[in-house]
């Protein structure tokens, strides 16, 4: 059931509370590919209703960011999540999220804003505001829903790590549930910005799955020292490529490591084409 304003969501929440039901819920900005499938085929495996976000929220978007061009597919995207056996599929304006004719600004809206060390680094750092833009989004969506449980793609492996952190310091009662990476059979990760790529842009886009792969099998072979970790790397490189960062944190607290364990999570993001791509893996 397609609904667009949150008086609806709310009386459907309403209901299935009443009748002792498990509620997950799966945000997401639209364009949705099997990565976004995975969550959803997730959340309707663990719990009795499923609710699916579309909306691309547009105070996470940065004043040069892709917000005006990001795809949109609204009808695909219904189909495709209640075709998985999703209940509901949320699709607000952002006058519905945000208040008709609210300015969209920190100086004149409510904003969920996490610690600086774990948004000054990484994707962070080039995204000024972003994560603030997510954790207040995301927020709302919890509250909207009374869901038990959110379901997010480990692609997005800082945002995950910050919306953790987010639920605990705030005693939000739902328990977030991270699902592994789909790729192509090429290995490269899915994501809705992957449309803005062309054949060999798509190509080149492989670099970043390798890089990562190589890192992995590097350190199963006893490599630890970061530096040369690193090093591999650019062997994969070449003008077609603009590295933004590789870096390698602790899975759990976005902590640098000074040396590579199990506990390292190894995370990419690079332009190709002008298009802004990440990933990771956990060593």
């Amino acid at each position: 059931m397609l609904v667009h304003t949150i008086k609806d969501v709310r009386e459907k929440v309403k209901e299935w509370k009443k009748e002792g039901l498990v509620i997950g819920v799966v945000p997401t900005m639209g364009a949705l590919h099997d990565g976004h499938a995975s969550l959803i085929k997730k959340a309707v495996e663990k719990c009795d209703r499923v609710i699916v976000s579309v909306f691309v929220n547009p105070i996470q978007f940065g004043p040069s960011e892709d917000y005006d061009k990001y795809p949109r597919t609204l009808e695909a995207d219904v189909k495709l999540a209640e075709g998985l056996g999703a209940d509901i599929i949320f699709a607000p304006t952002p006058d519905e999220m945000y208040g008709e004719g609210q300015r969209l600004s920190n100086d004149t809206l409510t904003y969920v804003a996490p610690p600086f060390f774990y948004v000054n680094k990484l994707c962070g750092k080039s995204r000024v505001g972003h994560f603030d833009g997510v954790c207040t989004v995301v927020m709302k969506l919890f509250n909207i829903t009374q869901a038990d449980y959110g379901f997010f793609g480990q692609k997005d492996a800082q945002q995950l790590i910050i919306l953790r952190k987010m639920v605990n310091d705030l005693n939000v009662p739902i328990e977030l549930i991270g699902c592994p990476i789909v790729r192509e059979d090429s290995g490269l990760a899915l994501s809705s910005r992957n449309k803005y790529l062309d054949e060999q842009g798509k190509k080149d886009a492989l670099a970043l799955s390798m890089i990562l792969n190589n890192i992995k099998a590097c350190y199963d072979k006893g490599v630890n020292n970061i530096s040369a970790l690193k090093e591999t790397a650019f062997s994969f490189l070449t003008e077609a490529h603009e590295l933004e960062y590789l870096e390698f944190v602790d899975k759990d607290t976005l902590e640098d490591k000074e040396t590579a364990d199990n506990n390292t999570l190894v995370l990419i993001a690079c332009r190709v084409q002008g298009v802004r791509l990440i990933d990771n893996i956990l060593l």
